[in-house]
Parts: structure tokens; sequence; C-alpha cells
């Protein structure tokens, strides 16, 4: 079968690649066009954008960048016409494939998309348009059950989490650098703008602690040129490029930019401090949305509805709150052995993998 894939993030690519892995085991003629990176890239198939010119994040952002938007969104309408694939897949980025699903939908193709927006936290509303243009959503956290039950929302399958197949699946390499000291993980986000949002405020925590190795969890895919105006030659702070797994095996903490990095620290056993510092309007505006029944950010905290890891949000990610933040869970006290304990439970709310093969398997049984 012919399956058109849709990933416009680094995290939707690594998802990506997993999932075409497991269609090629079940669809041995499974003939790919994707949009994606590197990983979906060493899978097979025709790549068609690449995500370095894709991840826009934020309203003020789109807004900003709305020609490009619209010409993608566009152009990848006229590439699915014109290839005619059984199926089209989008993975997350729902603000861009949840309308090129709804157009594919329209014109004959089958729709199923990867691990669904938090309609719980806002836009709920789009779950009409959903329940009338999806053949097939696959959920991935636990607790959306819940939602999606009493949304009568009967496409939706809960299929687990792919970071757990993601982890299984990666090979852990030994880190090019100086480990003669703790190693604090430093995970800034994948866009230049959160680059510049976070990476100053992390660059400040390691001057202060020499007796630690602070290591960024660099992206190729940005540019060495991207990390280098933030961190000052010579001193105690190194970037490795695409190893963020090697090095969460190996840090003894982390600093985190909230996002799907931060549930993958907890799977590392990695005690971490979550921040997160965006456009002050986007922020607003997300916040003016975002439903009134959300305590949470991060991924760790919202799936055990627990305050586990310490969240540093706009005006309180600072120097100040960074520092003792950062205390609490380098030393080896009893908060470090309490974090570890609830990633444990929360883990255990996550099931046993399978992801991949299960949204593998619905894929070709809507196709067929």
């Amino acid at each position: 079968m012919k399956y058109y894939i849709i990933s416009g993030e680094a995290s939707g690519d690594l998802h990506g690649a997993n999932l075409m892995r497991a269609l090629q085991d079940k669809d041995p003629q499974a003939e790919f066009r994707f949009w994606g990176g590197d990983a979906m890239s060493a899978i097979g198939g025709m790549p068609v954008r690449h995500i370095r010119d894709l991840a826009i994040m934020g309203f003020v952002e789109v807004v900003a960048h709305l020609r490009t938007v619209l010409g993608n969104m566009a152009f990848c309408k006229q590439d699915i016409a014109q290839w005619k694939p059984d199926v089209v897949v989008g993975i997350d980025y729902p603000g861009f494939n949840l309308k090129i699903e709804a157009w594919a939908h329209k014109h004959g193709f089958k729709t199923v998309h990867y691990i669904s927006p938090n309609l719980w936290a806002w836009k709920k509303g789009r779950i009409n348009g959903m329940r009338r243009t999806l053949d097939r959503l696959c959920y991935i956290l636990p607790f959306e059950e819940t939602f999606f039950a009493d949304n009568d929302m009967q496409q939706a399958v809960y299929v687990g989490h792919p970071l757990l197949d993601a982890i299984k699946n990666t090979k852990l390499t030994a880190l090019d650098v100086n480990t003669s000291s703790p190693i604090i993980a430093l995970l800034p986000g994948s866009r230049q703008m959160e680059l510049k949002n976070s990476l100053p405020l992390m660059v400040h925590l390691a001057q202060q602690h020499p007796e630690y190795r602070f290591v960024v969890a660099g992206m190729s895919l940005l540019g060495k040129s991207a990390y280098n105006k933030y961190i000052p030659a010579g001193g105690n702070i190194d970037v490795v490029y695409d190893q963020t797994y090697s090095l969460l095996s190996h840090a003894h903490a982390a600093i985190v930019c909230s996002g799907t990095a931060t549930l993958e620290a907890a799977l590392f056993d990695v005690p971490q401090v979550v921040c997160y510092s965006g456009n002050p309007i986007s922020y607003i505006i997300a916040r003016a949305v975002v439903s009134r029944r959300i305590r949470f950010i991060s991924l760790v905290n919202l799936i055990a509805d627990s305050p586990i890891v310490t969240e540093l949000i706009q005006g309180d990610f600072n120097s100040e709150r960074l520092e003792r933040e950062f205390m609490l869970i380098a030393n080896d006290d009893g908060n470090r052995e309490r974090m570890l304990n609830e990633y444990a439970d929360m883990r255990a709310l996550l099931g046993n993998g399978g992801a991949s093969e299960r949204t593998a398997q619905t894929i070709i049984d809507t196709v067929k």
C-alpha cells in the first residue's frame, strides 16, 4: 500500500521512523512518501519536505510565517492528489495536519491521525471536525480515554506512548566529552526560538557550577552556529549533536525545555527542572484559551496528574529560581529519591510499549 506520512517536528520524525519500520514489517510492499527528517529518510521512501523548514511554534510566530505555512499546505494537497496514496497519516503537528486530513477526507482519501492534539486542554471544539474527517485517531496518553469516551469520539483508539518504543530502538553510544565531573544535561528545545529563550539562562547556570560538566543536547538540523552564539568557548559546557538519549543515559540531572523531552528525561530516571519561556503575546493567548482545569505543562506531571517535577514558566524561569531548583535535584538528598520513586509510578501508567506496532496495524485495518 501507499502511505503518505506528514511529520513536522523532531519528535514526529522519530515516531514516524518507528511507525514506518512497523508498517514495513506488516506490509512488505509498503511505499512511503513523507514530510519528515533524517530518521524517516533512513527508513526509505520519498522525502518531500524536511522538518527543519517546518517547525513553527506559537500564535505570533505562525502569523509571521503565514505565507510559508499556506504555501506548504497548498503544495501538500497538490502532492497528495498527484501521488494518490491509500492513506494519509498525520503525526502530531495538528495545526497543519488536521487541515490537510480534512481536505484529504473530502477528496476521498483515508485519514489517520497519530498522536492526538491536547483537546482536553484547549480547542475542544476541534473534536467535531475531527469526528467528521478522521477515519482513525490514535491517542497516546492513558488519561485521554475518558475524554474521548465522554465526547463520543468512536474513531479514537489508545495505542500507548511511542517514546517507549523510541528508547527501546535507540542504540546508546559513548559521549565525546570530559566525564571526570558529573554530567548535567541541558535540553533547550528543537527550535531556534526555544534556544533563544532558554539557552542563555542555562549557560548562566553552568557558569556558576564549575564542579559539573554541562552538556547541551544539540540538533544538527539547527546547525552548530545556533548553539555557538550562546555558549562561550573553553568553559564547562559541551554540545553533543543528535545524541539526546545517550546524553540522558549518562546524566546526573537535567534542565529541560518543556515538551516531549520532559518525559524522555523521566524515562531515563534523570531528575529534572522543567522550564518554558515563549513569546509573551503567544503565552498570554495560550493561557486565555487553555482549560482552567489544566494545572501543568510538562508531560511528566500531566500523566501523573501530580507535581513530580518543578515547572518554571515565563517569569518564574529566571536565574535565581533556576539556581534554587537545580540545587534541589543536583544534591543527593530526599528530593532526588522522591522524584525517582514518582517517575516509577508515572511510568507504570504508560504500559509496556508497542505503540508503533499497534498504530501500524490500525492504519492497515483502516485502509482494508
